[in-house]
Formats: structure tokens, C-alpha cells, sequence
């Protein structure tokens, strides 16, 4: 068996399923621990391994946590929720893995380079910032944050509002020549997988990977390129427009997260102050093949782009 034993925090979401077949990919022996709220959601193909030991329990239960870092290599942090589970909840995953003797804890991060802003800019990544400035009061147990820019399958999705599947449509702010940075869930699982049995990586603290780097003009391209469909193209504005909109939009509609929060990312993005290149860390791992948008266009239909499920549903079928 292999001498390691990664855990997952989170299990049973989308991004996790993909990152324990991706570990099992790589490493066959290697031994995954699980927590989960409800490990029935945890697809049969993967809850039926050997090396698969799953354990209920949410984010606040001490003693299930305890029992669930136990013994781990490394911790993976996969929550997804409001500021009192990114934040008092990783810190307490963190403690008690310090406490359990882990030396390794991945954050939920995968995301745009929030490290060059300051804290709270970009309000959504606040929490990232924070457990970013937590984990590095601590000795014993290492942070490590893995930037993607965005989730490729994610920009394509009806709330971001580059991409409509109805009318062929592709909207942006600017002059259209911004460029994206974006990883597909998939490649995104790879990277965190390599850098989880990566032994000699325990001194790194950022990873900056990337699937591919493009415009919105230069996706709309690609998009008439894979499907011979010739989109539509409507420009909204300046990006200094573009930042009075998303300050208006935040006022107006507050806790309703959806309404607004794709402006604050194209905001952060195209006017590069999240911008993770022009340098990034992909040779580190030279075994993953970086998906492009033209990659992951080819994969699917024009009208299912942004139906974030298909790669892991896929990946999680085979294991």
C-alpha cells in the first residue's frame, strides 16, 4: 500500500469526487479518508473502493473531524458554503488536523490570484484571504493554495454572463481583448491530486496553474471554430462602467449573492488586478496536459457549455 493518506474534507461535492478519482488515477493504493454530511451521496464507484474510508459528519462536529484527519498525510479542504464554514470551519479543520499532526492542508481555493488584493476587495475571496493569513501563523502544519483563475466550466454557465446557450451570444466589458484565465474542474483535480502525492512539494505555499489564457473575442472565435455556429457579440461597456455597475448591483441587491457577483469577477479579472500571469507553474507537472476552451468546447455541445457536471460525472464513472 502506499505510505500515504490524503483526506478530503467535503467528499460528496463535485470538485471532491473528481479529486479522489484523480488520486486513485495516479495512485491505485493510495488511501482516501472522507468526511461528509451524507456519504450515501458518494457515487457507488468510488465508495466501494478498499482504500476509501468514508466518515460522516459536517464541518463543526469536533470529534468526527478527529477522527476523520487521523492519520492523514494531507488535508484537502473542499467546502463550499457562506463565511462561518469558509472561515471558523477551515480553522477548525486546521487546528485539528495541527492538533492530529498533519503537514499538509490544501485550501478551498481554486480560484482568480486574490493574493495581490487587498483584503476584502474582492469580497467573495475574503475567506481565502483570511485562512490564507491564518495558516501562515502556524509551524507545524503548511498551507497550500492552488490558483486556477476560473473554472472554465464555470464561466461558460448562464449567471457568469460571457455565454448564452439560447442565442449563441458572447457579452464582455471592455474591448473585448481581456483575457480569461480559466481550468477546467477536471484539470483543476489533476493539478491538486499531483500536488497532494508530491512529497518533495512540501515547502510550496502558491500554486498557479492554467488550462488556457484567452479574450472573449478569441472564445468566440474558437466557439464558430468547434461548432461551425457563428455567435453573436454584444459589448456592455467600459470596464470603468463595468465597476460602477458591479458597485450599484452589490447595493441593490446585497445577500442575493447570483445577482451580482459575476461583475466583481469580470471586474477583477479582465482589468488584470487578479490577473495570475504571465508566469505560471504548469511544467511543474508536466504529466497533466493543460485543457484548452478549445479542448473542453470539443467535449460537449454548444448548448450544455456550462453544465459544470459533465467531467466529473464522466471521471467518476470510471473508478
Amino acid at each position: 500500500m502506499s505510505s500515504l493518506t490524503v483526506g478530503i474534507a467535503g467528499i460528496s461535492g463535485k470538485f471532491a469526487l473528481l479529486l479522489a478519482s484523480c488520486l486513485l488515477e495516479r495512485d491505485p493504493k493510495i488511501k482516501i479518508k472522507g468526511l461528509a454530511r451524507s456519504p450515501s451521496k458518494v457515487p457507488k464507484a468510488l465508495s466501494s473502493a478498499q482504500n476509501l474510508e468514508l466518515i460522516q459528519g459536517d464541518a463543526f462536529e469536533v470529534d468526527n473531524i478527529r477522527q476523520f484527519v487521523r492519520g492523514c498525510s494531507v488535508i484537502v479542504c473542499c467546502y463550499l458554503g457562506d463565511d462561518h464554514l469558509m472561515i471558523d470551519g477551515q480553522k477548525l479543520l486546521i487546528d485539528i488536523a495541527e492538533e492530529q499532526n498533519v503537514p499538509r492542508y490544501v485550501a478551498s481555493d481554486w480560484s482568480t490570484d486574490w493574493t495581490k488584493l487587498e483584503m476584502g476587495a474582492l469580497f467573495s475571496k475574503e475567506p481565502c484571504q483570511r485562512i490564507k493569513a491564518y495558516l501562515d501563523t502556524k509551524t507545524a502544519i503548511k498551507g497550500v493554495h492552488i490558483l486556477v483563475g476560473g473554472f472554465t466550466d464555470v464561466i461558460f454557465a448562464p449567471f457568469f454572463g460571457i455565454y448564452d446557450s439560447k442565442s449563441f451570444t458572447f457579452s464582455y466589458w471592455g474591448t473585448g481583448d481581456e483575457k480569461w484565465e480559466c481550468t477546467t474542474y477536471a484539470n483543476s483535480a489533476e493539478y491538486t491530486a499531483a500536488v497532494c502525492l508530491d512529497q518533495s512539494a512540501a515547502g510550496l505555499t502558491i500554486l498557479t496553474v492554467v488550462g488556457d489564457v484567452k479574450s472573449t473575442l478569441e472564445i468566440s472565435q474558437i466557439f464558430q471554430k468547434a461548432y461551425h455556429i457563428k455567435p453573436n457579440l454584444v459589448g456592455h461597456g467600459s470596464l470603468a462602467e463595468l465597476h460602477t455597475r458591479m458597485i450599484e448591483e452589490r447595493g441593490k441587491y446585497g445577500a442575493d449573492f447570483y445577482k451580482y457577483v459575476f461583475y466583481w469577477y469580470h471586474y477583477f479579472q479582465l482589468s488584470g488586478k487578479s490577473f495570475m500571469g504571465p508566469k505560471y507553474d504548469n511544467e511543474m507537472y508536466p504529466e497533466i496536459t493543460p485543457v484548452t476552451i478549445e479542448d473542453y468546447m470539443r467535449q460537449t455541445k454548444p448548448g450544455s457549455l456550462g453544465g459544470a457536471s459533465f467531467a466529473w460525472e464522466k471521471r467518476t464513472e470510471k473508478n
